[in-house]
């Protein structure tokens, strides 16, 4: 079989491919992962930057891709379809730099300690230059597969981003990490989600009142 070149992947490419990687570790029960959980995993509304939503059919996309690109591929021994990742031989990548990658790809641009901070799951470093021991190293590779990004007004320590995606994913995971400190992304289903529950909450308080009110009644008390 020919391995094709590596493109760059498209931005739910990279989200599929550090999800696989993500819960290979997180969750390694139900790991390689069936596409309802991919979907899942993408669409989180937590340690993701950018929060998404997509479908099945554009994660079944995405999917296809990275396995033309051999970085991802059907697990056998199931029924059920299951897809697990195949970055770290692709690349010839050590687990630690796999995890980096992984981070860099479901997070955004974030300095060292951060990345030390949320590997933890993925792999345990020892200290913050380890940390950056194999940015350093996966920066050196040709082509780099991450890049130190130049310090922006206001911040003390240098970000990094993955090089996965090319400059043109570079110049958005930077918009989206830049404002990831706004106001979380919700999307108007889950919205109206919250205001139905809400509406549901206030129906039960008032139905309890009034069985208060009757009970209080009913034993002859007053409130």
């Amino acid at each position: 079989m020919v391995v094709a070149p590596l493109r760059p992947l498209t931005p739910l490419e990279a989200r599929v491919l550090g999800v696989l990687v993500e819960k290979q570790h997180t969750v390694p029960d139900t790991y390689p992962l069936s596409m309802n959980a991919l979907v899942a995993g993408c669409n989180q509304k937590t340690a993701r930057v950018p929060v998404i939503e997509a479908s099945e059919a554009e994660v079944l996309t995405a999917v296809d891709g990275l396995k033309a690109l051999s970085l991802a591929f059907e697990g056998s021994g199931s029924r059920v379809v299951r897809f697990e990742h195949n970055l770290g031989r692709r690349l010839a990548l050590p687990s630690q730099a796999v995890a980096l990658l992984a981070v860099l790809m479901l997070r955004g641009p974030q300095t060292v300690a951060e990345l030390r901070i949320n590997c933890e799951r993925l792999h345990r470093f020892a200290d913050i230059s380890s940390v950056e021991a194999f940015l350093v190293e996966l920066a050196e590779k040709d082509p780099p597969r991450v890049l130190r990004l130049a310090r922006g007004p206001g911040e003390r320590e240098s970000r990094w981003a993955h090089l996965l995606c090319g400059e043109a994913g570079l110049q958005a995971a930077e918009a989206d990490a830049g404002g990831a400190g706004s106001a979380p992304s919700v999307a108007s289903s889950e919205l109206a989600a919250l205001k139905a529950e809400l509406a549901r909450a206030h129906a039960r308080i008032d139905t309890l009142e009034s069985g208060i009110e009757r009970l209080y009644a009913e034993l002859g008390l007053q409130r």
